[in-house]
């Protein structure tokens, strides 16, 4: 029997090989990181963006995330604060995203960054990317693996199924741990959060001991747009189903075990059903399921994230 997956590799000395060749021939590869999936390809390549775009059929005027290894290759394209040192040291690496003021000698490709003068940067945490940065003289633009406003990627399988053989290296490193996309805050003026995430406003709030401002802001990052994380079927919120053909999403204790009910976190714990969240609706979505009603899920902690993912997939 032949096998489907044939471009899904486990990782070792051999496949990072094979992995660096291809970035750096301004091919696309699926990676994971600790938040999501991703496809990632060279940031200082205007080929290989334009292939990401292509790929997700993505609007141009989204910008993508550039994750690097160390603050000095960073240092090379975007203009540092002391704001962003705080932060750095507290949460670098992890599942924090900064927008801070592009160099002006910076090699990004403006593809990239949407023509902007600000370009949003992470350090990863994951093993495999980390590995992967180490080895290559150029950042990696690389967005979540999936077609633009759909359901992000959490294991390798997931990247396969919405590319099939289009990419040839998707790299296996297991499900990602954190299931959500990371949070992103805007230090180029007066901190605001441009995308939340499992790192809580609150939190980066009483660590800066500043206010974050609300006002909105032009699309400087990813997750901006209203129509996000949908999962093909139609998803409503706050309400309960009225059949057996829509599934329910529900959050802690008190439910029946209903064959279409599904628990984001039995235990009532926010960072467990965050971490559930895409998994579950991919799981929906697969059973055949044609709609998704949601219980009401806390807006607090994670609960702000799950919330923002859940209003944009139901948008």
């Amino acid at each position: 029997m032949k096998n489907i997956y044939s471009n899904i590799f486990s990782f070792n000395k051999k496949v990072i090989k094979k992995t660096i060749f291809s970035l750096k021939q301004s091919k696309i590869v699926g990676l994971p990181t600790e938040t999501v999936y991703g496809l990632a390809g060279n940031a200082y390549s205007r080929r290989a963006v334009q292939k990401i775009f292509s790929l997700k059929k993505r609007s141009k005027k989204n910008p993508l995330i550039i994750h690097y290894d160390y603050l000095k290759n960073a240092e090379k394209d975007v203009i540092f604060n002391e704001r962003f040192f705080k932060l750095y040291k507290k949460f670098c690496p992890g599942p924090l995203t900064f927008v801070l003021k592009k160099k002006k000698n910076s090699k990004i490709t403006s593809l990239a960054t949407a023509n902007l003068n600000t370009v949003a940067i992470r350090f990863p945490r994951h093993k495999i990317i980390k590995d992967i940065l180490k080895n290559i003289n150029f950042p990696l633009a690389m967005p979540s693996a999936n077609l633009s406003s759909k359901l992000s990627p959490i294991n390798a399988f997931d990247v396969f199924q919405e590319f099939k053989k289009k990419l040839q290296i998707i790299i296996n490193g297991g499900d990602s741990k954190i299931g959500i996309e990371s949070t992103v805050i805007d230090l180029t003026n007066k901190p605001r959060i441009l995308r939340p995430g499992i790192i809580e406003a609150d939190e980066i709030k009483k660590f800066l001991k500043c206010n974050l401002s609300k006002k909105k802001s032009q699309i400087r990052s990813p997750g901006m747009f209203k129509k996000h994380y949908y999962p093909g079927i139609p998803v409503i919120l706050n309400k309960k189903p009225k059949n057996k053909n829509h599934a329910y999403i529900i959050f802690g204790k008190g439910y029946k075990n209903n064959e279409n009910y599904f628990n984001l976190s039995k235990k009532a714990d926010l960072k467990e059903a965050a971490t559930n969240l895409y998994k579950i609706m991919k799981k929906i979505r697969k059973k055949g399921y044609k709609k998704i009603f949601v219980s009401k899920i806390p807006k607090k902690g994670p609960g702000i994230a799950i919330n923002d993912r859940l209003s944009r997939a139901a948008d």
